[in-house]
């Protein structure tokens, strides 16, 4: 099914946000999830986080929840179909309460979900809210990554190795339990190392290292000749780091951006930097190179400064100048003075900008569909230029070529919702 763009500023609540807290208990199910399946049960639980203690049940629209996932929206009966199987799963726990004692529980991964004019209801049972919900144990999943996955056994290894990138490694894991957390236990072809790892183990470990935010690597122990346990050494993905920059806020628009782009570099490389590095730091090293005169390769030099951390070097007491040359280095550090200043304003104004698009994105959020309709086609009307008018259908209110005019749109129709 086509993978479908989807417009956040369609989204409202929990959906806007990228990540969902997916505890423990969630991930190590016993069930045998499709891809799709997997990644529905988590936006479902994206969806449903804030309230999920609170309220008996929640709702998405269908058609927003199909083309999260990756469904074609008019395609009901998958729809339908996944929900059934997930109704089906059993999650099971096995953990240490409060007091120390040991808990053991096991519920279906949703209680009920149903279909009914346009809408998906459904309920999570009490007792796996709560684990569901549980602050303490839990792994932050980027629902956006899962949608770049292609196979059911790449996004359950991603799940289960991500809530332990801090420690670097998962731990060791027996081979049949690495078997239940794949979806496989219970397989006579899958008994037989031979076929576990040319079929599960180095498909989803490569499919995790090209699609994540992650790096891992499998390592085995063994009895005698036989494989009888597998850990992953995990390490963050820096080629991941640029689909975290957001365009819309401006990562183009960055003065630092465009002098990267003006010695060389690529748009992909200037992004990723930036990202890495932080725009201080990446003016900081660029202007170092500017001041060594012609080099060889500016990007080959750029990439070695930003690694090796480059420093100026000291320089030596300097002779009483003239007064010709002092009125030089005046003048220079005038205007070395005057551009940081204007560098600083530069920065101010992006973050004050930063800030008022964050109250619009909740503002648009509070209003219902027909407002948020209403509001967009009145806003479109407003804009003068085709290229205006298409960054804005792109972009939505993230638009950063249409920035000021969303601010005045904005302080229009709420007058105090910027102030501070």
């Amino acid at each position: 099914m086509p993978d479908t763009q989807i417009d956040i500023d369609q989204l409202t609540g929990a959906l806007r946000r990228e990540t969902v807290k997916k505890n423990v208990a969630a991930i190590h199910i016993s069930g045998k999830l499709s891809l799709l399946q997997r990644k529905l049960s988590n936006v479902l639980l994206l969806n449903a986080y804030d309230a999920l203690t609170t309220a008996q049940t929640h709702s998405i629209d269908a058609r927003t929840l199909a083309a999260i996932v990756g469904y074609n929206s008019n395609d009901f009966d998958t729809l339908r179909a996944s929900l059934r199987a997930l109704a089906e799963t059993v999650a099971e726990w096995d953990m240490l309460d409060e007091q120390g004692r040991q808990e053991w529980g096991v519920s279906s991964l949703l209680s009920f979900a149903k279909l009914k004019n346009g809408v998906c209801e459904y309920a999570y049972s009490p007792a796996l809210a709560q684990k569901l919900h549980d602050p303490k144990i839990y792994a932050l999943i980027n629902v956006h990554i899962q949608r770049n996955f292609s196979s059911g056994h790449g996004l359950a290894l991603y799940e289960n190795c991500y809530r332990f990138v801090r420690t670097g490694s998962t731990g060791w894991w027996s081979l049949e339990t690495f078997r239940k957390l794949m979806g496989v236990q219970g397989s006579s072809y899958y008994e037989s190392f031979k076929h576990l790892n040319a079929k599960i183990i180095k498909p989803a470990v490569g499919e995790v290292n090209k699609s994540s935010d992650i790096v891992i690597t499998p390592e085995f122990r063994k009895k005698g000749r036989a494989v009888t346990d597998i850990r992953f050494l995990i390490r963050e993905n820096p080629q991941m780091a640029m689909f975290q920059i957001d365009d819309s806020d401006g990562a183009r628009g960055m003065d630092v951006y465009k002098a990267l782009r003006g010695q060389g570099v690529s748009d992909r490389l200037a992004r990723q930097w930036i990202a890495e590095h932080g725009e201080d730091y990446v003016l900081q090293k660029l202007d170092y190179m500017i001041g060594q005169g012609e080099v060889k390769s500016s990007v080959g030099y750029l990439s070695a400064a930003l690694r090796d951390d480059y420093q100026p070097k000291t320089e030596p007491i300097a002779k009483e100048l003239s007064p010709e040359a002092a009125e030089a280095v005046r003048l220079q550090q005038t205007v070395r003075d005057q551009e940081d200043a204007a560098y600083h304003h530069r920065k101010a104004e992006r973050a004050e900008r930063a800030r008022k698009l964050e109250i619009v994105a909740d503002l648009v959020s509070r209003r219902n569909p027909t407002q948020r309709n209403a509001d967009k086609q009145l806003f479109i009307a407003s804009l003068d230029g085709d290229l205006e008018r298409e960054n804005f259908r792109t972009h939505g209110w993230h638009s950063g070529l249409n920035a000021s005019a969303i601010i005045a749109f904005w302080s229009e129709l709420e007058p105090t919702a910027f102030d501070e």
